[in-house]
Formats: C-alpha cells, structure tokens, sequence
C-alpha cells in the first residue's frame, strides 16, 4: 500500500518581492507572455513514483519535457536568454517534496525556490499540477480540508466528476466513474470562501482541485497516488497534462482498435476437446464463418458508434484460395470453394495484408523463394479483388526476423529471440526489392519492441524497412470455441498449467475479462499497434458469435464505460505510416523549439535542423480533428520558423 504524505505545518512564505528580481529582459518578455511548449517534471529524486507517472504519460504523448531531482538538484533556470520562459506547464509528483533527512521532513525546495517557481508560474501565466496532494496549507494553500484518509485497496472506490472535472478530461464520457485502487487517499473537502472548484468527488468527499492562489496562479491537484499502471492514472494525468499546457503541446493523444486476422484460406492446427490438436489437415473456416463475420463486423459497428470505422485486417495466404471461384454472395455451387466465393465478394468489407502465398517459415528461405512468396500472394491477391499495400508484409509466425526455435517444427513452445541481426537477409533484400517498407514484428519479443511510443524500428541490415509490432492475445491460435479457448487457457494459467497464475482454473467469461483488460492497457494508453488473431478464431461456435467479436465486444464495452472519444481503426498502410510518423518525431524533437505567444495567439516552430513533429492545437493547414482538440503534424526546415495560430484550451 503506498505511503501517506508526511505531514508539516504552516505555509512557505509567499515573497511578492521575488517579482523584483527577475531581470528587466524577463520582465519585457513577461509582457509579451511568450513560453516554450515543454512541461517540467518536478520529483524529489529517482525513487519518486511520481516521476514515472508523469514520464509515462508525456512519452506516450512524444512532449518534450525536463526533469528536476529536487533533492539533489537546484531549481534551473525558468527563463531562456531571450526572456522567453522555458515551460508552458509545471508538474509536480507531490505538492509539498518532502523526504525524510536524519528524523525530519524537508522539502526538495527550499523557501527561495518555491518563490521562485511561483513568481514564474505567476509572470508567465504558467499552470501547476500536484499528482499527489494532502489537505494542509504548506508549502501552500490549495484549499482543501481535512476530511478523512486512508488505503484503498484491490476493491476500487467509486468516483464521479464534477462540471469542472468534466471539462478538465472532457475526452471521458459524460457519468464516468474513476476506479481509485491501490492507493493512499485524502478526502478533503473545500475550504469556504476559497477560489477553487471539486474536479472528482467520492459521494462527498473531494479528491481532485483546482485552485487559484491568492497571487493569480492556476493550480489543479489529485489527493490518491496513482502509478502507471493503474486505470486511474491512464484516466485522468493525461487530462491534467493537458489542462497544464491549455492543451498546447508537441506530440499527441489517440485511442486506436486493430485487429489482425491470420491464415485466411489456409488449414490450421485445431485444439480438440479432449486436448489433442488435429493438424491433418486441422481447421479452415468455412463460407458460412465468413457470412457470420461479416454480419459481425456490421454488428459491432452499429452497437459501437466510437468504433463505427472499425475494420477487420486480412492476412491471407493464397495458396489456399480457391482458382477460378466466381465473386458470390450468394450460396455457390457445391464444388465451388464457398470461402474463396464469398471473400470475393466483400473484398472491400476487409483490410486485405500480404501474409506470404504459402506461409512457410522464412527464418532461412533464399532470395527466390522469399521472393516468388511475397510476389505470387500480391499476385493471386489482385486477381481476386483484394486491395492490398504492397509496402506491409507479414510473414507466417513471424518469422526472418531473428526470432525462431531451435526445432523448425514446434509451434507451441516459445522461441528464442536471436535479435534483429539474425533476420534472414534474403528475405529483406527480396523485400526491399518488391517495394516493402514495413514488416510485422511482436511486442513479445525484445528485439522487436522499439524504444520510443508508437514507434518502429528501422531494421539494422536493411534500414528502408521499418518492424512495425503486433499485441499478440491469449485467444490461442488454434482454439475455435469457448470451450477450446478455455482449456487452453487453463493449460498454460490455471494452477496447473505450464504457467501457474490463477489459483483455480478460468470459465470462458473470466478468460475475456483478463483478455480485455491486457487490451484495454494498450488501448487507453495510446497504442496504435493492432492484436493478433487467426483464422480458426472466427469459427461461428453457435448464434452467430465468435472468438474475435468476443474479445472486441468485451473490450468496447470496457472502452464506452469510461471514454467518450472514438477508437480509430486506420488501415495497415495508414497504421505504418503513422508508427513511421511518430519515430521521425521522436528522432526530431530535440532539434525543435516551440514558443507560444500569449498576446498574439500563435506558436512558432524553429528547427535546429530538419524536422517532422506532431503538435497539439497548432492550428495549422491539415490539422486532424480528434475529440475537442486538433492535432497537426509540422514539416519544418532548418532555421525556418514556421508561425500558426494557437487553439488554447480553458
């Protein structure tokens, strides 16, 4: 259970002199209020647990941030040579910095600091956030009082926003209940006659402020810890970021839905009740899973208006199409291939990806095989009416991408993940050469998990080819009902699986609320990384359901119960452009200077050399729209400012 904050009386005094010793060239660019879009974390050192909240958060963004180990460090300078001031947000793990020193509490500022950071906050129009607050006045007042405090544990307590807290995370939706789990809570309540608004509130209790100070300062805090993985701070530091900033900032904040759907057309492995697996010739789906999917997909939609784009993503394998179907909708002739028929006649209900013709594993193909593989699925893809991105390739398990067992033929122990290095080089050249710019890869393996958000590799051996991951999902691969998926489940995470993990076997609807909620860290986090499945999932087990519309429903359902934002669904070629995107963002954040001008409502980007960067609320030519904020993404040339107009949030 996390600590309590210690506790220390009375206030910092607030010194208005403080304003007096700013520089005359800091006073001019005062009047003018210009701030760099970058935020300034403030900890006590490397063990505040705040500190990788808010870390968390901003990387998933891509902001450009600092941070300061109070402790140890002395409050940096706030203002640029030019006057401008260095941040347009201050964020706080804690609203006091306190740590324990020989018996005592002290503060990671001391009294000359804290002035110093309110007199900016205070010149600059710059907002403050307190991840972690107690009821008190020191270091100062944020007008909460006492009420009660204590640890909540695995059960969360219910919460609700106020109108303020609505607007505050107005990406959540309308009635939203905040679980707070896993936490030590204050419940406070508001001091009278104090300038402050409740932003979240536990029947009567007050767990969230936001404040001005006595000398004009805006000011929000939280009265729980919340780490990284808790639903609460996915929920709600990203709006507080954003509030911070008045929604200004480098980087950007989606929520995306993808699903992957591998080996249309071929055979696959089956998991049989009795716990055998029929490999000969194992399960292929047939026309009539195929209809259900479909009506499934149109289901889902109409039920799910925050997923209305959603579309399926097809890795299909040729080889086991049909030659010479017809496109039917309708029940074909009995010697007609029924799967073939009907995928060609909603060959554009579906994102069709190459998945190789005959999905053989590349781990060491030649260049001519690896070649005619890829070439001869784009080929039999055309003629069948699929519209397919030649620049994504996803070939069968993954594989050439330095990742494979030892044994060529075991498909269910894990393998053994060699790097990067050990991909197949014909493979890639055969790649390069036939157009592809993007392979998948699987966040399971380290190799493949790049090291920024949203973000992919450039493969080592052939930089023109990026490794875009996948999510996988325990939704095995060769499990085709409820019962199946269940004794798999069991097998590898019951108490006596190969994994032990629960401490009894799993039903089915336990097994998709583990599922979903593994889905929905992804999801709320950001990721735009699609999930994996496999054709046998979407056998119709009975009354037109199926092992992937399971999984997508119960992960909506989670989804709609705390945002009011949509899920977007780009197609893969758009997915890797964007992961593509997000990698030159990261490369070029640090060569690009964001000044926001108060007075005349504008941002101007300077780069230090040439770059590529999102940036929220930059009004600028092809911005998208995503909830009530727009989001650009700025080509800017060496030494070139470039001058938008700002979309300031309340």
């Amino acid at each position: 259970m996390p600590d309590p904050l210690p506790k220390k009386q009375g206030k910092v005094k607030l010194d208005r002199s403080a304003r007096a010793a700013t520089t005359a060239e800091a006073l001019a660019a005062a009047a003018t209020d210009k701030v760099e879009l970058r935020a300034l974390v403030i900890a006590v050192d490397g063990d505040d647990w705040g500190e990788d909240t808010w870390k968390a958060t901003l990387d998933r963004v891509g902001a450009a941030y600092d941070v300061l180990h109070s402790r140890t460090e002395p409050l940096a300078d706030l203002i640029a040579a030019d006057g401008t001031g260095r941040y347009n947000a201050i964020l706080l793990t804690s609203n006091s910095l306190l740590y324990e020193d020989g018996g005592s509490y002290l503060s990671g500022l001391d009294a000359d600091e804290w002035n110093a950071l309110w007199a900016y906050e205070r010149d600059y129009g710059v907002r403050q956030v307190s991840l972690y607050t107690a009821y008190g006045t020191w270091p100062e007042d944020y007008c909460l009082r006492a009420g009660s405090e204590g640890g909540v544990g695995d059960t969360p307590i219910s919460t609700a926003l106020t109108p303020a807290g609505a607007g505050v995370f107005d990406y959540l939706r309308n009635g939203v209940n905040v679980p707070i789990s896993l936490s030590y809570l204050y419940r406070g309540t508001i001091a009278a006659g104090c300038a402050a608004d409740p932003l979240i509130t536990s029947g009567t209790d007050v767990l969230g402020v936001r404040s001005t100070s006595t000398d004009g300062r805006e000011r929000a805090a939280l009265t729980f810890t919340s780490n990284q993985y808790l639903p609460q701070a996915d929920l709600l530091t990203f709006g507080l970021f954003r509030w911070a900033t008045r929604g200004l900032y480098l980087g950007e904040q989606r929520h995306y839905l993808n699903a992957d759907v591998d080996d249309w057309f071929s055979y696959t492995d089956h998991l049989l009740a009795n716990g055998t697996v029929d490999s000969d010739p194992g399960f292929r789906m047939s026309r009539s899973d195929a209809v259900s999917t479909y009506q499934q997909q149109n289901s889902f939609r109409t039920a799910h208006p925050l997923a209305g784009g959603f579309k399926l993503n097809i890795a299909y394998n040729g080889d086991g199409a049909g030659l010479n179907v017809p496109t039917l909708c309708l029940l074909p002739p009995l010697l007609t291939d029924g799967l073939t028929a009907y995928s060609r006649c909603r060959a554009s209900s579906f994102t069709w990806i190459n998945h190789t013709f005959s999905h053989p594993k590349m781990n060491d193909t030649d260049y001519a095989t690896s070649y005619a593989e890829i070439e001869d699925n784009l080929t039999i893809g055309s003629a069948l009416g699929f519209t397919v991105d030649p620049t994504v390739l996803k070939t069968g398990e993954y594989s050439g991408l330095g990742v494979y067992h030892p044994d060529p033929d075991n498909d269910i122990d894990p393998p053994t993940d060699h790097g990067l290095a050990a991909s197949n080089a014909d493979l890639l050249q055969a790649a390069a050469d036939l157009g592809v710019k993007y392979l998948h890869g699987n966040m399971s393996f380290a190799s493949h998990r790049p090291a920024c958000f949203n973000c992919g590799i450039r493969h080592p051996l052939k930089p023109s080819v990026m490794v875009v991951p996948d999510w996988p999902t325990n939704i095995a691969y060769h499990t085709t009902t409820p019962a199946e998926e269940t004794l798999f489940y069991n097998s590898y995470y019951g108490p006596n699986g190969r994994f032990p993990y629960w401490p009894v076997d799993q039903t089915y609807s336990q097994v998709l609320d583990h599922e979903s909620d593994v889905a929905m860290q992804h999801v709320m986090s950001g990721s735009v990384y699609t999930h994996t499945f496999h054709q046998g999932n979407l056998r119709n087990y009975g009354g037109n359901k199926n092992l992937v519309f399971d999984w997508l429903n119960a992960v909506m359902a989670k989804y709609e119960g705390y945002y009011g934002v949509p899920l977007l669904t780009p197609d893969w070629g758009g997915l890797a452009g964007y992961v593509e995107d997000r990698t030159v963002h990261f490369d070029d954040l640090a060569d690009v200077r964001a000044v926001y001008d108060r007075t005349a409502g504008t941002i101007t980007f300077t780069a230090s050399a040439d770059a590529e960067v999102f940036a929220t609320n930059a009004a600028a030519a092809g911005a998208a729209t995503y909830g009530t904020d727009k989001i650009a993404h700025l080509d800017l040339a060496m030494g070139v400012p470039l001058t938008v107009n700002a979309s300031v949030r309340p």
